[in-house]
């Protein structure tokens, strides 16, 4: 499906700001032993994962570089295929469908799901972030097209429900935004143990290691640091034209901040909150949502992952 939010490309609905080819080119990467992916539907705890991971595997310790947050853990279809061959990255984030994303019995992912009201919330406020500074985007378009799947990575429940019945294979691990939010430090040791019993015993034998994670990866700090980040990016920074970045990323840094003319800060990381969207759905949206959750998901228990929210 096209729309004014994404493109068509290998059947895969993609959002228009990404260059094509390294969105092709990702499409056709092959996933390798001992890679990690971060996979999710845009919005639903792409950042906190990316921070918490990286973190389990430095032992807590944070990165002083401003652009680790697009080189450390290198958002596949951002960078394109080419990059993450040649930086051998450890880590990958992407929002690719499970029917696309590059797969290995021998990789693992970590897939972060969230409740659907607040995930359209989020990525209304992502799109604004992004969009050309003197487009209007309401709430109310948005919304019809995240109900009608017209929107980047497609229907939210179809991205979601693939995934779901992928959940206890040996080499996923399914995680809701809500339980990291409710039991932070549980879940940390849950990722830690995924990735391997070695990160695990690390933390047991060092305490320490721990409360450096849940702070280094804590919405106080990413609100900080990764906002900071991101209004270099958006507003091309002389960082990024110092570096030897990959071509997809300045592109896309130059496409944006030409269509932004700066027009503010990376507020990238908003709120972090469980139930904002209370805040902007009128009784008709609620009503409308509720009655595709019923339907995408009758044959599906999924939504008992929500069901005390």
């Amino acid at each position: 499906m096209e729309s004014n939010f994404c493109v068509n490309v290998k059947g895969v609905p993609m959002p228009k700001a990404f260059p094509e080819k390294a969105v092709r080119s990702a499409l056709n990467y092959k996933a390798k032993p001992g890679e990690i992916y971060i996979a999710t539907y845009p919005k639903c705890g792409t950042t906190w994962m990316h921070n918490i991971v990286l973190l389990i595997l430095r032992k807590g310790k944070v990165s002083e570089d401003p652009l680790d947050f697009f080189l450390g853990c290198p958002f596949l279809e951002m960078v394109g295929a080419d990059y993450v061959e040649e930086s051998k990255a450890k880590v990958i984030k992407t929002h690719i469908p499970y029917y696309a994303i590059p797969y290995s019995d021998e990789a693992k992912y970590i897939y972060v799901a969230r409740n659907p009201k607040d995930c359209c919330v989020s990525y209304y406020y992502h799109m604004k972030l992004l969009l050309p500074k003197d487009t209007d985007l309401s709430f109310d378009t948005f919304f019809d097209g995240f109900i009608d799947g017209s929107i980047g990575y497609g229907d939210y429940f179809d991205h979601l429900l693939e995934w779901y019945q992928h959940r206890n294979d040996k080499n996923v691990h399914f995680v809701t935004y809500e339980n990291l939010k409710k039991d932070i430090r549980g879940e940390i040791m849950k990722i830690s143990k995924f990735i391997g019993e070695e990160y695990e015993k690390s933390i047991v034998d060092d305490p320490t290691i721990l409360e450096n994670i849940v702070y280094y990866s804590s919405f106080d700090y990413m609100k900080k640091d990764t906002n900071r980040v991101m209004e270099m990016f958006l507003n091309a920074d002389e960082i990024f034209k110092t570096r030897n970045l990959p071509d997809a990323l300045i592109e896309m840094m130059k496409s944006t901040s030409k269509n932004r003319e700066n027009k503010g800060s990376g507020n990238f990381v908003r709120k972090g909150i469980v139930g904002d969207w209370k805040n902007h759905f009128n009784e008709k949206q609620i009503k409308l949502l509720d009655e595709k959750t019923a339907e995408k998901t009758k044959n599906s228990d999924v939504m008992n992952l929500w069901k005390d929210i």
